[in-house]
């Protein structure tokens, strides 16, 4: 090194820290923190709870819907609702194109015993008249349930929950049984009918072993008493 010459030394010039104030480094922070928060304890809406009501004739189904409604319970009870639909201008007029005009009664509504003749056993007949009876009651019950839509528990009782396929629309199902004599002298006193035709209507239904392999529930209705008991035990459960 020549004496002569002199040695610069270099000056690193390290990039300033960014400060940030800390008004806004503390609100960060909390926003971290409570913004998962928020989404814990954001209300959730409670969704209705549809309770699907079956059982096969003389069961007592319709009775037990009927309990339930006295304890303020929405029940769509599907056999007359169903009946109401039906006589919906548009669906007779459907009826009508399929089936022919002598199923118009005097009155210009449907005569449900001349219908019923037609399809009665027969598979392909009842299929037509499933195919536009069903997805009409279905759209009714779908807007009934919206009518319904701040019940925490709303019933939907039918025979056919499980062959109309709507127990897909159910949370929960409830079947109804009673042992067969009983059935049968129910529907007897109630339809004055011979115990052969009733037979006949059982056999044609799904049988009870089916129906409570299939269900949450099952009330044996052979005393009222007893099923207003069981009844009140589902529901306080349903609704806890």
């Amino acid at each position: 090194m020549n004496e002569g010459n002199e040695v610069k030394e270099e000056t690193i010039i390290l990039p300033k820290k960014q400060h940030i104030p800390i008004h806004e480094a503390v609100e960060k922070t909390i926003e971290k923190v409570v913004k998962p928060i928020a989404k814990i304890v954001e209300p959730i809406e409670k969704k209705t709870k549809i309770i699907g009501l079956t059982g096969g004739i003389g069961s007592g189904k319709t009775t037990v819907a009927n309990y339930m409604q006295s304890k303020g319970i929405p029940v769509y009870i599907s056999d007359v609702e169903a009946k109401r639909v039906m006589d919906f201008p548009e669906i007779i007029s459907k009826i009508v194109k399929e089936f022919g005009i002598d199923v118009i009664g005097t009155n210009n509504l449907l005569d449900r015993e001349k219908l019923a003749a037609i399809v009665f056993n027969n598979p392909d007949q009842l299929k037509k008249l499933n195919a536009i009876v069903h997805p009409a009651v279905k759209e009714h019950f779908d807007n009934w349930v919206l009518s319904n839509k701040n019940q925490s528990i709303i019933v939907k009782e039918t025979a056919i929950l499980f062959e109309s396929g709507s127990y897909k629309d159910c949370d929960v199902i409830i079947s109804v049984v009673a042992p067969l004599e009983t059935r049968i002298s129910r529907v007897i006193k109630r339809d004055t009918t011979t115990r052969e035709k009733i037979l006949q209507r059982i056999n044609n239904q799904l049988s009870d072993e089916e129906r409570i392999e299939r269900s949450n529930y099952v009330i044996n209705n052979e005393n009222f008493d007893n099923t207003k008991q069981k009844v009140d035990e589902i529901l306080n459960s349903l609704k806890n």
